[in-house]
């Protein structure tokens, strides 16, 4: 038995001299799913709030629904460019500095990214400083000055930055996988542009592409923490307006099987070779969508995957290994990427190959595909452990799909899974003739390379 001190007891049977502990009796309870609340407000723009009340923070995302997908040839870099420049100054708050000064002034963090079909401005405060998250969201995508002066001084900035990702062989090799992948398509195109497109881009761009796209329907609001959905409606309404039809932004299809080019490299005098493996994936809402979020696992995530195992612990190829998956519209892209000693580098690609194939052909273990499930449902949880997490997933999803799925239904259809999926899924993804191979390291064969994606 357990005393009122908390301290655990002990009854003893004396008339037959058996003595019993009484043990603690821990009981785990199933946290609540969050539920998000979704209001529409002016012109179709939608608000979404993911209540945490134990938290002690906000976390506010105002997600645009376009990317460089969007680009043409000559403005190749646009999104990502007007992406750094509503950071440089509004009528309100005329520099970076003061920007930057009002949420660092208060603990939190701001920041942006542009995605292929996403661009998403936010920032992370403390709980009662919700009212300035919104405020500073609101000035810098509805009043931001484009200053020339700012406008040539940040040209620079992000001309360093595409120049930075080249000085990356890890990050160039992923750029070059998407152009075997995808050719010269704007899936196929760096999301930053290149250095030339970049160079003539004026002000004028950046306010009609804010004209045709930042209103309207293509715009949410994702707010999670401790806060409410009447104050975030509240605020939101007194903050953002949205009146207007964003311009129709159909994407640009993807042709049918892969540019003629399939394998891109570039020799560089470095130590590592770095590859990269790309085949198409799957789109945002595929049906098999959750079985190769688990094949993904067993494959190439952790150290207990089988590209970790194979390649790296048995083999010695290489110090990093693993796959990826990314999903957009209407396509998607699954990525194998190593790096690996130059000598070891056509060995590693025929085992990576090999533990591609095995997949197609054979069933996985139970035990196997237990740990993959458990794995994949595993980490999806603890990813969504922050009101960051929360507020990016439901505003994504709230844009891109329409609705926010519950967090126990992705588990229950991951937990779903079977073996003879995982083999249907990975027959219909991996197939020679539609994989794509980058490269960027010492001495390379274009022959053998070539081989290598016929073998």
């Amino acid at each position: 038995m357990i005393n009122q001190s908390g301290h655990t007891g002990q009854n003893t049977n004396r008339g037959f001299g058996i003595r019993v502990f009484a043990t603690r009796v821990r009981l785990y309870t199933r946290p609540v799913d969050p539920q998000p609340e979704i209001t529409e407000i002016d012109g179709g723009f939608r608000v979404v709030t993911t209540p945490v009340p134990t938290a002690q923070s906000v976390s506010a995302n105002v997600f645009v629904g376009v990317g460089s997908r969007a680009e043409n040839a000559a403005n190749k870099g646009l999104a990502h460019f007007l992406e750094h420049m509503v950071f440089k100054g509004t009528q309100k708050r005329p520099s970076a500095i003061i920007i930057a000064e009002a949420i660092e002034g208060a603990g939190g963090v701001l920041n942006a990214y542009t995605a292929k079909e996403v661009t998403c401005y936010w920032n992370y405060v403390p709980f009662d400083r919700l009212e300035l998250s919104l405020d500073i969201l609101s000035d810098m995508l509805t009043e931001s000055l484009f200053d020339p002066e700012e406008l040539e001084r940040e040209r620079s900035v992000v001309q360093q930055e595409i120049k930075r990702s080249k000085d990356q062989p890890g990050s160039w090799t992923g750029e070059l996988l998407v152009r075997a992948l995808f050719g010269d398509h704007p899936l196929g195109w760096s999301t930053a542009g290149d250095e030339e497109t970049v160079a003539t881009l004026k002000r004028q761009d950046f306010l009609q592409w804010m004209d045709d796209s930042y209103t309207g329907a293509n715009l949410v609001l994702s707010v999670a923490g401790n806060t409410t959905h009447e104050d975030v409606v509240g605020l939101a309404k007194r903050f953002f307006t949205a009146n207007g039809a964003a311009a129709k932004n159909d994407p640009l299809p993807v042709a049918e099987g892969l540019p003629a080019q399939r394998l891109i490299f570039e020799e560089r005098p470095i130590s590592q070779a770095n590859l990269a493996l790309g085949m198409p994936g799957l789109s945002r809402t595929d049906p098999d969508r959750y079985i190769l979020m688990v094949l993904n696992s067993l494959l190439g995530r952790g150290m207990s995957s089988r590209l970790f195992k194979e390649v790296r612990e048995r083999r010695g190829l290489a110090y990093s290994v693993g796959s990826s998956s990314s999903r957009h519209s209407d396509t998607g892209m699954f990525t194998v990427s190593a790096g690996v000693s130059p000598e070891n580098l056509e060995e590693a690609v025929r085992v990576i190959l090999a533990e591609l194939m095995k997949l197609t052909a054979e069933l996985a273990p139970g035990e196997e595909l237990i740990k993959a499930r458990d794995y994949t449902s595993g980490s999806f949880r603890l990813g969504l452990e922050t009101p960051m997490a929360l507020a990016q997933r439901a505003g994504e999803s709230l844009l891109m799909l329409g609705e926010i799925e519950p967090i126990e239904s992705v588990v229950e259809n991951l937990s779903g899974v079977t073996a003879e999926d995982i083999r249907r899924v990975a027959q219909r993804i991996f197939q020679p003739e539609k994989m794509a191979l980058s490269v960027v390291g010492p001495d390379l064969n274009e022959d053998r390379l070539s081989g290598l994606l016929k073998a």
